[in-house]
């Protein structure tokens, strides 16, 4: 009975939109291909921040293949700054998808959503359209309900009904070779080129870059903090989207004091290094323990924006941090980090990046009533929190040994 109310609008929606994919897949049959040197492409991600970062690498890889391409992303609110300033998407399309708002929510909007959204893509006219999130049925739903004539996507239930064009879903695979993977097959649907293989982070890489603005707002912000341009900076992230994802305070603040005595054991500048500590506004109580724990100080910054998230790491010598957005912010930015992975799988969302520059710390404690680690589950509840302590059993001795084996990758910078 759970999934009934799913099941009906399955089918519902594949009886609704038949004729309109129908009638789409025998103009796809009539037109020779390529479609045009100008095709109208939609991207659909609905996922936060870390994911979005992830993505880019295919933003600029179609706009290479096709460059008179007209590319639009559709993206939810909550990761829209990611790819809005992106120079390959002439369109971005802000949209609010269901079952990403980390919120409760009434349990048929997902399904009153497919019918005013699709109205809004028939609109775009677009020759192709890619699901670039691998289990997204309600967004492969929706470009079906469309009428979008090539609709790629991983065969993977129930969302697979409704693609035009499927790929075999590979486990495990980096999440950006995934999206990879699928706009060469999108290219080939539209009659061009697939991408050259090998998928790797030096042919596509992952793109954020902070406007000037930001970058001056930070410099002025540490300026004023006494910190500057020669003084070494280490950015720690310790706040992540899921509680079970978090390493424990005190093992981040009896860390800080080695961490910059390793960084400064490979400085030639007598200038001690900086602490700064971001996080959002929700998590300034658990930044302000960290640094009350601390045996030096620290500048604690939780009211900066995307840009100035990126531009902080760009201006750091290191970054750390759990599995979190900001981390993989900064890996775009080229900044050497160390990562603390527990219930994700570091193979498919691990940094984008050189595996010497960017060091994964990866639990191996299993937790009692998990299969497996990595076991890919976050949604715990405040009372399963206790008996899932994979990410705080990783120890302060296993993190400074990954950030002396990063250190060659900051003695670079010098």
């Amino acid at each position: 009975m759970k999934n009934l109310p799913r099941t009906l609008v399955l089918l519902l929606v594949r009886l609704v939109g038949f004729p309109r994919a129908r009638a789409a897949a025998q103009k796809v049959r009539a037109t020779s291909l390529p479609v045009s040197p100008t095709p109208r492409i939609l991207l659909m991600r609905p996922d936060h921040l870390g994911d979005m970062i992830l993505t880019t690498p295919v933003l600029n890889a179609l706009k290479r293949s096709v460059p008179g391409a007209h590319i639009t992303m559709m993206v939810g609110p909550w990761s829209s700054e990611v790819v809005a300033r992106h120079p390959a998407i002439d369109r971005l399309l802000v949209f609010p998808f269901p079952g990403f708002r980390r919120a409760s929510q009434n349990p048929l909007s997902p399904y009153l959503l497919l019918v005013s959204a699709a109205q809004q893509l028939r609109r775009g006219n677009y020759d192709l359209a890619i699901n670039l999130r691998p289990d997204f049925w309600w967004g492969a739903a929706l470009l079906y309900l469309a009428g979008i004539p090539r609709r790629v996507g991983y065969a993977l239930r129930p969302g697979a009904v409704f693609l035009s064009h499927t790929l075999p879903f590979r486990v495990p695979e980096h999440a950006a070779v995934s999206s990879l993977r699928l706009a060469s097959a999108g290219l080939q649907a539209l009659g061009y080129a697939p991408l050259s293989e090998p998928y790797t982070p030096e042919s596509y890489p992952a793109v954020f870059q902070p406007g000037e603005e930001e970058r001056r707002q930070v410099a002025e912000r540490l300026r004023s903090a006494g910190i500057d341009e020669q003084t070494p900076v280490i950015v720690i992230h310790a706040g992540t989207g899921a509680a079970v994802k978090l390493w424990r305070n005190e093992a981040w603040s009896r860390c800080v004091g080695e961490v910059v005595k390793l960084l400064s054991s490979c400085l030639t500048n007598a200038t001690p290094a900086r602490i700064i500590l971001t996080g959002s506004k929700g998590e300034r109580p658990m930044l302000e323990e960290i640094a009350g724990g601390m045996a030096g100080s620290a500048l604690l910054m939780t009211d900066v924006t995307v840009g100035q998230l990126a531009a902080l790491p760009g201006r750091a010598w290191l970054a750390l941090g759990v599995d979190n957005g900001p981390l993989h912010l900064a890996v775009a930015q080229d900044t050497p980090t160390v990562g603390i992975f527990g219930p994700t799988d570091p193979r498919i969302f691990g940094p984008w990046g050189s595996p010497e520059r960017h060091i994964v710390v990866a639990s191996t404690h299993r937790c009692a009533t998990c299969p497996a680690i990595p076991c890919g589950r976050l949604d715990f509840t405040a009372e399963e929190l206790p008996r899932h302590p994979c990410v705080r059993l990783v120890t302060e001795e296993e993190v400074l040994a990954a950030v002396e084996r990063v250190l060659p990758c900051v003695k670079q910078m010098l």
